[in-house]
């Protein structure tokens, strides 16, 4: 029994270890690039984890000598309206293929799981041509299209598995009450999905802060640009000497995402269990 007990604690031991290291090595960088923020100079060998004297020089300079709230509004234009257009696409074509039979369905459903297995950037050319040929290119319009249609395979997939999960006589009792599709849509699956709904729009909201590639290659002139883009040739167009304010940009950067994770991550974590699970 004092053997077993033995045991016990120490898997206990080995687990808070293992959990101690890995928030160590999370937290690390996160504390670094704070403080690097409000160190003094811009270089970042003088750059100490614990700064002599903390300095609010480079949040002062972003705003005033760079166009960083412009950039910081194109990625939150670009963001809000991705998430609004990808999670409408999402969730209606999960519907469509969860609760109706049609032909190519099957087929669809393969499609789009084969899509998750390349990543996007391989069509940049196509997208590239096809844009160009819209009239899209560096237009912002033209970005949120090309995020919102690369979303679709893996949050259908995912919405679908959630719908599916959900009894098919929540919908006969509707119709039996003279409820018809949309009406079914709206009262019955949407408000029952919330989770996995709030799920699909926060990484929807998310996608545009983080990427670079896309971003880079539709967006052309100064004041179309995203953070991504305009942070990145702001230090090297200095040649990396300006780490620190580099820095400062990229905690504010963080701010937006912490915030609607601290407020909806029960929804986020139940939507990606339940969307996992069925």
């Amino acid at each position: 029994m004092n053997g077993l007990f033995f045991k016990q604690k120490i898997s206990n031991a080995l687990i808070y270890i293992v959990l101690v290291i890995t928030a160590i090595i999370v937290l690390y960088p996160v504390v670094w690039i704070i403080t690097g923020s409000l160190n003094p100079g811009s270089s970042l060998f003088s750059t100490r984890l614990i700064p002599e004297s903390f300095s609010f020089d480079h949040y002062i300079y972003l705003f005033k000598e760079t166009n960083y709230l412009t950039w910081y509004k194109n990625t939150l234009k670009i963001a809000f309206w991705n998430m609004i257009i990808s999670t409408l696409l999402i969730v209606s074509a999960a519907y469509a293929f969860s609760r109706f039979r049609f032909p190519g369905r099957t087929q669809g459903l393969m499609a789009m799981l084969v899509l998750q297995m390349f990543p996007g950037f391989m069509g940049m050319i196509a997208i590239y041509i096809l844009l160009l040929q819209m009239g899209l290119l560096d237009n912002h319009w033209g970005l949120i299209l090309v995020y919102a249609g690369g979303s679709i395979p893996f949050g259908a997939w995912l919405v679908k598995g959630y719908f599916d999960g959900l009894p098919r006589s929540l919908d006969e009792a509707a119709k039996m009450d003279g409820a018809g599709h949309i009406t079914i849509f709206f009262k019955v699956m949407l408000p029952l999905s919330k989770p996995i709904i709030v799920f699909i729009a926060i990484n929807n909201f998310i996608g545009p802060w983080m990427d670079f590639i896309f971003a880079r290659l539709i967006l052309r002139s100064g004041e179309k640009k995203t953070l991504a883009v305009g942070l990145f040739e702001m230090v090297t167009g200095q040649g990396n000497t300006e780490f620190t304010t580099f820095a400062a940009g990229a905690v504010l950067v963080a701010i937006p995402i912490t915030i609607l994770f601290f407020i909806f991550q029960d929804h986020l974590v139940e939507g990606l269990k339940a969307g996992a699970n069925k």
